[in-house]
């Protein structure tokens, strides 16, 4: 039986969903993954798609979040940009993703040695390159106000960038903000550890409808 089916969606929770992230790249880290059969995943998938999240990450080759995550084919939305940004057309795919299809958990995965967090640092300039580096900046101030111990991989940007991003989505679009408010999707950020594999969920909003709407009410 397919595990994402329409049916296993509609009653699944957004913390349920969140707990599938978590003990999926806990598989991933002790090489305990799934038995994916690939073919059969294709047949199961061919009249629709039920995916539980919409993760948006980075371009990063070794951040792909079907492996991370140790899902397979029809499992999650993945979007990725460099530096894993927020833009309008994201925007309307994260949208598209929780609105129209159903996915419980949106998730803003950044990760250690973020070769674009170290471009925005440097100051580099070159073609369209500017402007999506101009996009990190603000992490960057954040992150040397800072002063945070609890974080597990040392990277303050990397950090602070995930929470602009996750900030930014829940500023610019009134489905995430109403979703979020009603307890219909959670919100998750976490850091990818590119050294061991491992992903510190460090910003958890699916716990406490509570504080779901203290903060989408924040905004």
């Amino acid at each position: 039986m397919r595990k994402h089916s329409k049916e296993f969606l509609e009653n699944l929770t957004p913390y349920q969903g969140y707990e599938l992230l978590v003990e999926g790249n806990q598989r991933f880290i002790n090489n305990l993954k799934a038995d994916h059969d690939h073919l059969e995943m294709i047949n199961e998938t061919r009249e629709g798609q039920y995916p539980f999240a919409v993760i948006l990450s980075c371009m990063d080759s070794r951040t792909s979040t079907e492996l991370i995550f140790d899902q397979g084919l029809g499992d999650i939305f993945s979007i990725r940009v460099a530096g894993n940004i927020v833009n309008n057309d994201i925007l309307a795919s994260i949208e598209y993703a929780i609105k129209y299809v159903g996915s419980k958990v949106l998730m803003v995965l950044g990760h250690t040695e973020c070769g674009a967090i170290k471009s925005a640092r440097q100051g580099v300039t070159d073609g369209h390159i500017t402007s999506l580096l101009s996009r990190i900046q603000p992490s960057i101030s954040k992150a040397l106000l800072q002063d945070n111990n609890n974080h597990l991989f040392h990277d303050e940007v990397a950090y602070a960038n995930v929470e602009n991003s996750l900030e930014e989505i829940l500023t610019r679009s009134d489905i995430v903000k109403e979703m979020f408010k009603k307890g219909e999707i959670g919100l998750v950020g976490g850091i990818y550890n590119v050294e061991n594999g491992s992903v510190d969920f460090f910003k958890n909003l699916t716990k406490k409808k509570k504080e779901n709407k203290q903060l989408a009410n924040a905004q």
